[in-house]
């Protein structure tokens, strides 16, 4: 490939809220197809308005809904599992969006501009 060339298309997509590397517990529940409800203490690898990246021991499906809670504030916010990646010593990638966006869900004091336009 020539240097300077990617394979990227020239029309990139646009996120819409930018994503912060933040590593912060997190509390996720859901109901697998088929097996008993889990729960699961984890934690973020990244987040924005409209969800976060995070790690996962329990296995999920693409779509299925999940609740999140923040145990600092004890909020939660419903979302669905919209990214299945690489696992690591067990645990895997999970990507979720909220059902609406939630900016003050992750407690961030100086949040990118953009999620306040959500």
């Amino acid at each position: 490939m020539p240097e300077g060339k990617s394979n990227y298309p020239a029309e990139v997509v646009r996120r819409r809220s930018e994503r912060v590397l933040l590593d912060m517990p997190l509390v996720i529940r859901g109901e697998p197809e088929h097996k008993p409800t889990f729960r699961e203490q984890t934690f973020t690898l990244t987040v924005s308005a409209h969800g976060a990246l995070i790690l996962l021991g329990t296995t999920v499906v693409l779509g299925q809904t999940v609740v999140l809670m923040n145990p600092k504030t004890w909020d939660e916010r419903k979302g669905k599992i919209t990214y299945l990646g690489s696992s690591h010593a067990g645990l895997a990638q999970v990507g979720i969006e909220f059902e609406q966006p939630a900016p003050d869900f992750w407690s961030i004091s100086s949040p990118p501009a953009d999620w306040n336009l959500c």
